[in-house]
């Protein structure tokens, strides 16, 4: 088995997954497109996985390799491969199929909790999961629309649509579940999640953030490989 991974920066990354992925013996290949990494062919890549960045959806002036990314996108939902996108990647999902993403009324930033929809209890990728669960945000966009057909699974009280699953296979979440120890002090160091943190929660911030990461993390990490499995069976099962 092969996952395909597109990042957008390089300390936003697989996290936690990469434990999993090793564990169960599965490669995978990271496409760093910011620093211009071509996108390969989707042929032989059981799966596409894409990540967060400090971008935006709508800055293809300035990131070019946006257009091609969303053009992957679409092929990958179109051959049903599954998709999982966090963050960014779920934004661009729903960018990417038709739906809008924009500015929230404010940043969510913080270790928070999300809550799924009745059909997100129902869902496979969130099976064994909690109704109500601790996750970390860090985002300033969200989905405002999601893409025509498109069933919303998660919501919080600042987001609508904190996860969403288009046909059987495609999958957005908007906050994050592969968090390791490194993931807050990694982020926080970059001056653009700075300002958005300390924006959000005063300056300063970041040593509370990483406190509360750290005390959550055990709890964060049991829903990661919950979800990390139940993304694998959707991988493994056959095509219906």
């Amino acid at each position: 088995m092969r996952i395909l991974v597109f990042q957008h920066i390089a300390i936003e990354h697989p996290g936690a997954f990469r434990d999993f992925l090793a564990a169960d013996g599965v490669s995978w290949d990271a496409v760093e497109l910011d620093a211009g990494a071509p996108i390969p062919p989707l042929d032989g890549y059981d799966a596409l996985w894409v990540m967060g960045g400090p971008m935006d959806v709508w800055e293809e002036d300035r990131h070019p390799w946006l257009g091609p990314e969303k053009a992957a996108i679409r092929e990958a939902v179109a051959r049903r491969m599954p998709f999982l996108g966090v963050c960014l990647g779920h934004q661009l999902l729903a960018d990417a199929l038709g739906g809008r993403v924009a500015p929230g009324a404010a940043p969510e930033i913080g270790i928070l909790e999300i809550e799924l929809t009745p059909e997100g209890g129902r869902d496979p990728l969130f099976a064994g999961l909690a109704p109500v669960a601790k996750c970390l945000q860090w985002h300033a966009a969200e989905v405002v629309a999601p893409p025509a057909g498109a069933v919303t699974l998660a919501a919080s009280p600042a987001c609508a649509v904190q996860a969403f699953r288009v046909g059987d296979k495609a999958y957005g979440i908007q906050y994050h579940v592969e968090v390791t120890p490194d993931t807050v002090p990694e982020w926080g160091a970059l001056p653009a999640y700075q300002q958005a943190l300390e924006k959000t929660l005063g300056a300063g911030a970041l040593a509370g953030l990483e406190a509360e990461a750290a005390r959550h993390l055990p709890e964060l990490n049991r829903a990661a490989r919950r979800l990390y499995d139940n993304f694998m069976a959707l991988v493994r099962a056959p095509a219906g």
